[in-house]
């Protein structure tokens, strides 16, 4: 990002934190080691680390699951895409094919290009197929963009470069319309799972996540607001 829109990013990204101040320290996870294919116990060569930046360097290196479990969290990282490109970040998932049966999705995308940015909930920072995001705050296709997931207990928020964009709760009646009128209907384990691992998707293309980073919060966290 350019230097002044990255200033504003990490202010808004400051002035948002939780309301609960008890947090573990930040855990990188930037690195292979932190990393899996899915249902396998070693990760697939095309996803690569160098630099603090994680990627995916050609399509076919499958989708990749976290080796540690997160429950309530809070998680940063920058992200980009080739040109129309797709990817997704998975939360609370559980080590099996297919992770989106089972997991709600933090969509990465190319709004400008990609062929789903013509669904509204499939577009950059959505929960895919459930919640659109509310603004488009995407950066340039040459630039990074700051994705962070607040997860408390039922509560979560997507923010995108600086913006909240996107919030839900699992037990409230609105999030079970949403579910039984989308692509997840008919899967019984949806989104169930309070602990789970992490996940990144193979779309079909190269995929670059820096700065990744972790947090666990405490049980009584909340986010700022919902």
């Amino acid at each position: 990002m350019r230097g002044g829109r990255s200033v504003s990013i990490l202010l808004a990204v400051l002035a948002s934190g939780c309301a609960s101040t008890s947090a573990a320290p930040w855990q990188s996870l930037a690195d292979t080691a932190q990393w899996r294919s899915v249902g396998a116990a070693t990760l697939d060569a095309r996803w690569q680390a160098s630099d603090g930046e994680l990627a995916l360097t050609a399509a076919g290196g499958g989708d990749i699951t976290s080796v540690g479990t997160y429950g309530d969290f809070e998680l940063e990282m920058e992200w980009r895409l080739p040109a129309g490109g797709n990817s997704g970040l998975f939360y609370r998932a559980v080590d099996a094919e297919p992770v989106w049966a089972r997991a709600v999705e933090y969509q990465l995308l190319d709004d400008r290009e990609a062929e789903d940015r013509i669904i509204p909930s499939h577009r950059a920072g959505a929960v895919y197929d459930l919640i659109a995001p509310s603004r488009d705050v995407l950066c340039a296709i040459n630039e990074y963009n700051h994705a962070r997931i607040v997860a408390c207990g039922p509560r979560v928020e997507h923010w995108l470069n600086g913006v909240r964009v996107a919030t839900y709760d699992l037990d409230s009646d609105d999030w079970k319309r949403r579910v039984a009128g989308s692509k997840f209907a008919g899967q019984a384990d949806f989104a169930k799972a309070r602990r789970g691992h992490l996940a990144l998707q193979d779309h079909g293309n190269a995929v670059y996540l820096r700065g990744m980073r972790i947090r666990a919060l405490a049980k009584d966290c909340r986010p700022a607001s919902l």
